[in-house]
């Protein structure tokens, strides 16, 4: 077998009678496990693939270096806070007391993880300045809806559910925030964006009312601006009755300067699979506890941490409205968080913010010669991330933002966020975080300044990257709708190449 197998999948390179693994003989009886399942059961041995131990190991690992991951390159995607994630947070997440407990335990047996919960719940506490925070949501869409389900339930104990129907959504929001407030039962309400780039608070006095539930916000929002008028939104929303919630997606440009408990919102959520280090991508686990203030505090979900004298112990707040997710949230995302925030400190996480809300501007700064800003004439300055608008190349050279963005990866540089917010056409949000280094965020700036040459000079070499990546441009549309999701024996039993037997 030569080393080009390596880039067919595992079945194809399987050949009848290897094997990679050597198990000792089983000392458990037999059980017909089919019978029990009846029609259920399988009627046919499975089908896997007969590899040596070499051969899948040579495998995955060359299916691992097709990957990029930010320890392969910047990865500036923009509201999505790709920082590096430092391996103390792993040797601390495989510790014994943390990785080999079940949440199944007496809670008197897993005292130093309740500690560390209880810990971590006052940490977020302080840096959002809320009253109440939950580990229990997975994820930050996740944190986001037990958010909004807190505010069903503030209502429903007020006897006001039935008027409070409309969640008002800003048009830059993540796609997100409209997703839940109807998931959770609510309508929507599209609040417009000033040429400024920011919420119109005309806007939002003009919509709110007597059933208005809340509003979600972004602050910086999705284009890296700051929010200047939220105080005010928050007010207007709440003087109709309404709660204000916070989209924690980018507090990694605020940590230590402000806090949404400052801003006066009611809830929020915090990515710990990104504002703090926790890993990120390829579909979990995330960690997404939301924080809240004194009056929904009682309706949270649980069961949460808390401290009876020297003992740790789990409690359900009375008229919370109950799990979202099974047992505690993930565990062994919120041992990685709670490392970094011990690590950090109050002072090294402000310093966090203001490196990468340096970091995105100085990055701005260089390239916005060459590429548009739409709301430089504005506001000079951004927070973590920044957008661009490639109209001008798309009208100039037929050179788009997805195009951009394609080859950037034949550079070793992953793509920012295309296409959004929405409130900018072509749009590329690059966020570099705090943890590039000069450096690294000179050689970014060097790679989009040959690239908006090559689209000047050189169109169609921009047009059909990305040309030195494993896998060329996909039909992106046709993959979404038609995915493979299973090997077919079929399709290669025929084929040489195929499976050997």
């Amino acid at each position: 077998m030569n080393l080009q197998n390596y880039d067919k999948l595992i079945f194809e390179i399987s050949q009848k009678g290897h094997t990679g693994y050597d198990l000792p003989k089983s000392d458990v009886e037999n059980y017909d496990l089919g019978a029990e399942l009846g029609e259920y059961s399988r009627k046919e041995p499975a089908r896997l693939p007969e590899v040596s131990e070499l051969q899948i190991v040579r495998h995955y690992t060359a299916l691992s270096n097709r990957n990029f991951g930010v320890e392969s390159g910047p990865y500036p995607l923009g509201s999505c806070t790709m920082k590096y994630n430092p391996k103390i947070n792993e040797n601390m997440a495989a510790l014994d007391g943390f990785a080999n407990i079940h949440p199944a335990q007496a809670p008197e047996t897993a005292q130093g993880a309740l500690q560390l919960m209880y810990e971590l719940q006052e940490s977020l506490k302080e840096i959002t300045q809320f009253d109440a925070v939950t580990l229990q949501p997975a994820a930050g869409a996740q944190g986001e809806l037990a958010a909004i389900f807190t505010f069903k339930a503030y209502f429903r104990a007020k006897g006001e559910l039935d008027q409070r129907r409309v969640i008002l959504i800003p048009d830059s929001a993540h796609g997100t925030n409209p997703a839940t407030a109807i998931v959770a039962g609510f309508e929507t309400v599209e609040l417009p964006s000033t040429p400024e780039g920011i919420i119109d608070v005309e806007a939002v006095r003009a919509a709110v009312g007597p059933d208005t539930a809340g509003i979600m916000i972004t602050n910086p929002s999705t284009a890296g601006l700051f929010e200047k008028d939220a105080k005010e939104i928050v007010d207007i929303v709440h003087e109709a009755g309404g709660l204000a919630y916070y989209d924690g997606a980018n507090l990694n440009a605020i940590m230590g300067i402000t806090s949404p408990g400052a801003m006066g919102f009611d809830a929020c959520h915090l990515n710990l699979h990104k504002t703090f280090t926790g890993p990120h991508g390829g579909g979990g686990p995330g960690s997404g506890p939301i924080g809240v203030n004194e009056k929904l505090a009682p309706f949270i979900p649980g069961p949460n941490v808390v401290k009876n004298g020297d003992k740790y112990e789990f409690a359900t707040p009375e008229q919370s409205y109950g799990r979202v997710k099974g047992f505690f949230g993930n565990f062994g995302v919120n041992v990685r968080a709670y490392t970094y925030i011990r690590a950090m400190g109050a002072e090294g996480l402000r310093r966090a913010s203001e490196d990468a809300v340096l970091n995105a501007n100085y990055l701005r700064a260089s390239l916005n010669h060459l590429y548009d800003c739409p709301f430089d004439k504005y506001d000079k300055f951004n927070k973590n991330d920044f957008v661009f608008d490639l109209t001008r190349q798309k009208k100039d050279y037929n050179v788009n933002a997805k195009d951009v963005g394609k080859r950037l990866l034949d550079y070793g540089v992953h793509a920012p966020t295309t296409y959004f917010p929405l409130i900018v056409h072509e749009c590329l949000m690059v966020e570099p975080t705090e943890t590039e280094s000069k450096r690294d965020l000179d050689f970014v700036i060097d790679v989009f300044t040959k690239i908006a040459k090559e689209a000047e000079e050189t169109p169609e070499l921009v047009q059909e990257a990305p040309h030195n990546t494993p896998v060329r441009r996909l039909d992106e549309a046709g993959a979404s709708r038609k995915p493979v999701l299973k090997y077919r024996f079929e399709d290669h039993e025929s084929n040489p190449e195929g499976l050997q037997e």
